[in-house]
């Protein structure tokens, strides 16, 4: 064990820098108490954050496990809000305390889109991999798969008032859907390319969509099922509401139906709305009621479009046509001059309202209106912001008004440079345009200030100042205290790679791609205008060298320098006298960051060929070659004390590695982009990383010891389940291939681990079974009642449960969304017993409808083995009978409830002169006014 002591685990502590990652959409959420437009979800790489925009903070986290968020939808009621990730999964999460209990995987890759249904009961979700699958959101359980689409699904949206749904993709098709039959009746060809975003509007008689050029089509939809019930003809009911024939459209705009024989509506193209963008549509999203509709390009502007009401178009129509009535009069002074008629066009009815301009390129946005005709609009930037913007509808010229700007926690672009204070408190990060401080502990920002493209950092000995080297060449120096720019040093020519403190702590070492490594030391001078002196650097010497400098190092006895070149080698240097001492050669690419042991012994290199080599600093031999990442390692640093070093890649990934055995120790997983750089504490207890998701994250140094046989053998158990789950997926019998309708779920390691669960129960009940008929068997032997068998301890362990009641319990928890694939990949000679045990369930009343539900299944999965098997006709008869039965009961007992609980509703209204639920509220007020009516008319008789 005394060798396991020198490796304790590092463990991810938090993410922080990222304000919302760039994947997943915005969204506006309600919390409890909280007013609406307030608070925005956002993705923040695995987990989503929930921030109070007007305060600039965040109120809630709701944690991922590693894969990224992909995309955001609050259900109608405002409690919960549905995750999709990047792996397909789904899960739903609860406002009120952040925990998440309901989960579904049905998708092999990314969610791309997620809608709920009017009443919040059903989710669809469509993917990167073309599926579009229904979910019962109450039953937790996937309904059916949509296939028909042959790319990534951009939009999906359900029909408020009848069964249907319709899809957009990047296949530039728009399909319609009969949720009743699951299958496709309808595909729209009327788009040149991918299909991005899609509304309705006008109680869902008009669809918008946009695709890779500056025009929204506008297609009408005409419902048709209704006057075929009343026994109408096929033909169109009525005249579609625009009568916009566009002649000259270069593109013939289609409509094929798939089943011309059970046609549901008709669309047609109405015209089309031209954005003031010229690039393709990246998102579009109208408010709850469709009022107003807002789309937007790459560029920084938000074109915002109201929808007016039926009305409103009405009344404006018969203005322009009163005003060219009285223009034809004018024009031709004669009474019987021919009725003039005005054309009703798409631009009557969707009015550009305004357009609102961002700090920067828009990559999301959500809508929210508000009371008194406010909208509010929440913006996600592609710089790592949230800024919303309010506005009055009502206004002849309204205009968008910021009203927050969520910046301070996080950097606008990439953090290329972390560094530790020397107390191990204070973090500091350095992007393109600022630097900033943070609490360790708090993650809270303690200093933002403005600086150049800054590549290297460090906290000057004290803490009180930093320095920074930037991409021009030039060193900054920061006072902390007051948070300004002390002073500016031109050093470099070129970009500024690399800044080492010297071990005396008294200088610093830069080098630059002028091909010079630049000595300075620390001096305190005094300004005319100031009263203390500040900090400042003087230059003492300079070495030239042959190729850029891309990394120095000073070894901790002072004694060595290390620089690495473009050429591939690192050539050591006495610090004295500047004389060459060593060269290190063997990397194939440039070494791109190194670090020296704190004995001064060992040196390692990290080069963009992928490999670490670790060479004595003695007679520079090269002690061993390790390939460490998928990609280049970016950012290499020693354990402070120890000869344990870290190393980041562009492969994702933080790698953890002995240099006297050679050994690598762990792997921290959690970015999902390159890591570009990170800082180990003084103390060696934290470690800070940052990447190209936007996010830095915090790992801590637990107590955990690792030890390394292992986790190697947990990384090959995790290999072979994920290819375990990765597997040929179960085959159901019946099942048509390349049908548009198929099962939701899919097989996991979760099911599969399940469904052994289920025969592991199954194995024990047949085994107690065997011991009480062997028992019986021996007591009619001996003719006397013998002592029962020993009970199995984990029937003991559940509370001396019967062996039956075992099975139902581990039937019963198994997640609702894996039970039907957890059944379909049990085989078939659990499933007589299995059938045996359900028929004894209904029997006594135990989980009536899960029963139910797992013998529907299985009866249509094996319908041809069962109905095929005798010894199996008398258990289905039974079956048969109690379930009837029993469902009847539930049925009666759920009748009588309903019934009694509509009686004491109208028991109370009648009593307390109140109306339950809020759309009751317009009938209460004109009962209440037709009885003073009445009542003034009795007073006036009187």
């Amino acid at each position: 064990m005394g060798l396991t002591k020198q490796y304790l685990r590092y463990a991810a502590s938090a993410v922080f820098g990222v304000i919302g990652s760039q994947k997943a959409n915005i969204a506006f959420v309600t919390m409890r108490g909280g007013e609406r437009g307030r608070f925005v979800a956002v993705a923040a790489c695995e987990h989503v954050f929930i921030w109070d925009v007007r305060k600039a903070e965040k109120v809630l986290i709701l944690k991922g496990n590693k894969h990224e968020v992909t995309y955001l939808c609050p259900s109608p009621d405002g409690i919960y809000v549905a995750v999709g990730y990047e792996d397909g999964a789904v899960r739903i999460f609860s406002l009120l305390n952040g925990e998440s209990n309901v989960s579904f995987n049905g998708h092999k890759s990314a969610v791309t889109v997620i809608r709920y249904d009017t009443l919040g009961s059903r989710l669809v979700t469509g993917s990167r991999d073309t599926d579009v699958i229904v979910w019962d959101v109450i039953n937790e359980c996937g309904l059916y798969r949509l296939k028909g689409h042959k790319d990534a699904v951009t939009q999906a949206l359900f029909l408020k008032d009848k069964n249907l749904l319709v899809t957009s993709s990047k296949d530039s098709f728009v399909k319609w859907w009969d949720l009743d039959t699951q299958h496709c009746f309808k595909t729209m060809l009327g788009h040149r390319s991918e299909v991005w975003g899609m509304a309705l509007l006008n109680q869902e008689s008009r669809l918008i969509t946009g695709s890779a050029d500056s025009e929204l089509r506008a297609w009408d939809i005409n419902y048709l099922q209704e006057g075929r019930e009343a026994g109408e003809p096929k033909e169109k009911k009525g005249k579609s509401l625009l009568d916009d024939d566009d002649d000259d459209d270069e593109e013939e705009e289609e409509v094929v139906d798939e089943s011309p024989e059970e046609r549901i509506l008709s669309c047609k193209k109405a015209g089309s709305l031209l954005r003031e963008a010229r690039d393709r549509v990246v998102s579009m999203t109208t408010d709850a009621k469709a009022k107003v509709l807002a789309c937007h390009g790459s560029d920084t502007v938000l074109e915002v479009f109201s929808v007016l009401p039926e009305d409103e178009v009405e009344r404006v129509m018969a203005k322009k046509l009163k005003r060219a009535k009285k223009k034809a009069r004018d024009a031709q002074h004669a009474e019987d001059a021919p009725e003039p008629v005005v054309e009703r066009k798409l631009a009557n009815e969707i009015v550009r309202l305004t357009n609102i301009k961002a700090s920067a390129n828009i990559r999301w946005v959500d809508c929210l209106m508000c009371a008194g005709g406010e909208l509010k609009v929440a913006m996600l930037l592609q710089n790592n912001t949230v800024e919303t913007y309010s506005l009055k509808t009502s206004d002849k010229n309204p205009t968008g008004i910021k009203t927050s700007r969520l910046t301070l926690g996080g950097h606008r672009t990439d953090a290329r440079t972390l560094a530790f204070s020397s107390d191990n408190i204070a973090v500091l990060s350095a992007s393109g345009d600022t630097v900033k401080v943070w609490n360790r502990s708090t993650l809270q920002v303690i200093r933002t200030m403005a600086c150049d493209y800054a590549l290297c950092s460090l906290f000057v000995p004290g803490d009180r100042q930093i320095i920074l080297g930037t991409k021009s060449g030039k060193i900054q120096i920061f006072d902390l205290a007051s948070g300004t720019l002390l002073e500016t040093v031109d050093a470099h020519n070129g970009a500024l790679w690399s800044l080492c403190l010297s071990p005396d702590q008294r200088g610093i070492v830069t080098g630059g791609a002028d091909k010079t490594v630049k000595f300075w030391e620390f001096e305190l001078i005094k300004d005319e205008d100031a009263a203390q002196k500040r900090l400042t650097v003087k230059h003492v010497r300079t070495l030239q060298l042959d190729e850029d400098v891309l990394c120095v190092k000073y070894s901790p006895d002072q004694r060595l320098l290390a620089v690495s070149l473009l050429d591939c080698t690192v050539k050591v240097f006495y610090t004295d006298t500047l004389k060459f001492f060593l060269s290190l050669y063997g990397h194939k690419l440039p070494v791109l960051c190194l670090d020296i042991s704190h004995d001064s012994a060992l040196i390692a290199t990290g080069s963009a060929d992928r490999n670490v080599k670790i060479w004595g600093l003695d007679f520079g031999d090269c002690h061993r070659s390790m390939f460490a990442h998928d990609d280049s390692v970016m950012f290499l640093q020693f354990v402070p004390k120890t000869h344990l070093f870290f190393t980041a890649g562009k492969d994702k990934k933080i790698k953890q590695w002995d240099a006297d055995k050679f050994e690598h120790i762990q792997t921290l997983e959690g970015h999902h982009r390159e890591v570009w750089c990170l800082a180990i504490s003084p103390n060696g207890d934290h470690i800070v990383s940052s990447s190209h998701d936007k996010s830095l994250r915090l790992w801590e140094r637990t107590r955990e010891p690792i030890i390394l046989e292992e986790e190697r053998e947990m990384e090959r158990e995790a290999e072979f389940e994920e290819g375990m789950a990765k597997g040929d997926e179960p085959v159901v019998p019946g099942e048509i291939k390349d049908a548009e309708a198929a099962p939701a779920a899919k097989k996991t390691i979760e099911t599969v681990k399940a469904a052994e669960r289920v025969m592991e129960a199954l194995e024990l009940y047949r085994s107690e079974s065997r011991k009480m008929e062997e028992h019986q068997i021996a007591c009619q032997s001996a003719g006397k009642q013998l002592p029962p068998p020993k009970a199995n301890p984990i029937l003991v362990a559940f509370g001396n449960v019967s062996p039956s009641r075992y099975v139902l319990d581990v039937i019963k928890k198994v997640r609702s969304s894996e039970l039907e694939v957890s059944l379909l990949v049990l085989p078939f000679p659990y499933i007589p017993d299995l059938l045996s045990l359900f028929n004894c369930y209904v029997q006594d009343g135990l989980e009536v409808e899960l029963v139910c539900r797992c013998l529907f299944f299985l009866l249509r999965v094996h319908f041809g083995q069962i109905s095929s098997n005798q010894m199996l006709l008398t258990v289905i008869d039974e079956l048969r009978i109690n379930t009837i039965s029993k469902v009847r009961e539930i049925r009666d007992v759920l009748g009588f409830n309903s019934a009694g609980l509509q009686f004491l509703q109208r028991e109370v209204e009648s009593k307390e002169e109140i109306m339950f639920f809020a759309d009751a509220t317009g009938l209460l007020k004109e009962k209440r006014r037709k009885r003073k009516k009445r009542e003034r008319a009795i007073l006036t008789i009187a």
